[in-house]
């Protein structure tokens, strides 16, 4: 069996090529992110589902590496998936150790030598998962006393076995996580059985509420949009900024953090405004629509997390496909962060898009994924899922992108979302 040694430390050049970079966010009972799972997928025409494997791994590392892990996944925690080759070999090493849980793949057999080894590892620092449980197995009773978390496979367990499975393993102690979770209704269930973690999109599932009317701050949010898009005058901004006392202090308290570059303190919203300029204004607002109740902008909110690198990852795509142009760039930025307002507000992208007048471009983008930012969105959300099919090189190849260049705008979008959540903590 061939290793990838230390003195490797990375994939081979055509390897890490071949790959993209994939997070999943893995939830607390809070409901705030609590880790990412990194998975590594093909952009071949006939791409197949993600990627394990020493090959895949190393990929893997190599892309973290690039920014560092705490760029990737910011300040959760990262699940990397390991067969028998990863965990036998040295490159395994340049994984940080408090950042990093070790996900134990179900086609790992417990020999002697690999309870030896992840023993070993386990006294360098490094956390262990057990990986897609669907059932009492002999690898699960080998390798419960060294794992940290373990991950069951919702659809792989039939619900009249859940109950039962869950029971066997909540008495070892050890914290549980559900994989696949795709609905509310699972969610739910799992939660009533005790699960400490959630993976999978159900937080990004729209729930249509039958007469479900947008909040009045959001309005204000959303009517303040409409003025920077009609470019209008500074007082009518304003007065429309003091409407809500929450934008207002929200407002104040960003333009007085380090970031903002304010020399003195800043204590009028006119100041405030005129410091801000309209550009980050209006990305201001667009992320503040993903707010708590309370006004409070929360980075550790998975929607919000997962909103604001669409948007960042789409004005990227749209500086390589329009360059030079920056008014289509922030475009981009917006179709990404609307993307998810259906999920946000529980009502359909189309009545929500009948309550505030976008571009017919964006509108194209948001309801048919038509037109360049579709193509653009559509490319994200296959990111997102690695189960998808094979579309994603025929969008990049619309797009007349490669995957490198897509790999490069990823790690700056998760730089960028990881920076902004430091400047607004």
């Amino acid at each position: 069996m061939a290793y990838v040694t230390a003195d490797a430390a990375v994939a081979p050049q055509n390897v890490a090529d071949d790959f993209f970079l994939a997070r999943q966010p893995i939830l607390g009972r809070d409901q705030h992110l609590f880790a990412f799972e990194l998975l590594f997928r093909t952009a071949g025409v006939n791409a197949a589902d993600v990627t394990h494997g020493a090959a895949a791994t190393a990929a893997v590392i190599s892309h973290a590496s690039q920014l560092g892990m705490a760029q990737v996944v910011g300040d959760q925690f990262a699940f990397v998936n390991v067969d028998e080759e990863v965990l036998m070999s040295d490159f395994i090493r340049f994984l940080p150790t408090d950042k990093v849980i070790l996900e134990i793949l179900e086609t790992v057999v417990p020999t002697a030598a690999v309870i030896a080894r992840v023993v070993e590892l386990k006294a360098l620092g490094f956390k262990f998962a057990l990986d897609d449980v669907v059932a009492d197995s002999e690898q699960v009773r080998l390798l419960i006393g060294l794992v940290d978390v373990v991950k069951i496979d919702l659809q792989g367990v039939a619900p009249a076995d859940l109950v039962g499975l869950v029971a066997s393993l909540k008495g070892t102690g050890h914290k549980l996580l559900a994989e696949k979770v795709e609905t509310i209704e699972e969610y739910t269930q799992c939660m009533e059985l005790g699960f400490d973690y959630f993976q999978g999109y159900y937080f990004a599932r729209p729930v249509m509420l039958t007469g479900k009317k947008i909040a009045p701050s959001k309005l204000v949010i959303l009517q303040l949009l409409q003025l920077l898009r009609n470019d209008a005058g500074s007082r009518e901004i304003e007065i429309c900024v003091k409407r809500d006392a929450l934008i207002s202090l929200n407002l104040l308290r960003l333009v007085n953090t380090p970031a903002a570059g304010a020399r003195t303190r800043i204590d009028s919203l006119s100041q405030a405004l005129m410091l801000m300029g309209r550009d980050q204004l209006q990305r201001w607002l667009q992320i503040l629509l993903y707010a708590t109740p309370g006004g409070a902008v929360e980075f550790n909110s998975p929607l919000l997390q997962m909103a604001t690198t669409r948007g960042k990852l789409l004005e990227l795509m749209t500086q390589h496909v329009r360059p030079n142009r920056r008014g289509c760039a922030d475009t981009g930025f917006t179709v990404g962060i609307m993307s998810l307002m259906d999920a946000l507000f529980s009502m359909s992208m189309r009545d929500i898009l009948d309550t505030v007048a976008v571009a017919d471009e964006v509108r194209a983008a948001l309801l048919a994924r038509e037109g360049d930012f579709g193509h653009m969105l559509r490319v994200v959300e296959l990111l997102e899922n690695p189960a998808e099919g094979a579309e994603l090189h025929q969008h990049l190849g619309v797009l007349g992108m490669t995957v490198k260049q897509m790999r490069a705008i990823e790690l700056a979008a998760f730089e960028w979302v990881s920076e902004l959540a430091h400047e607004l903590h």
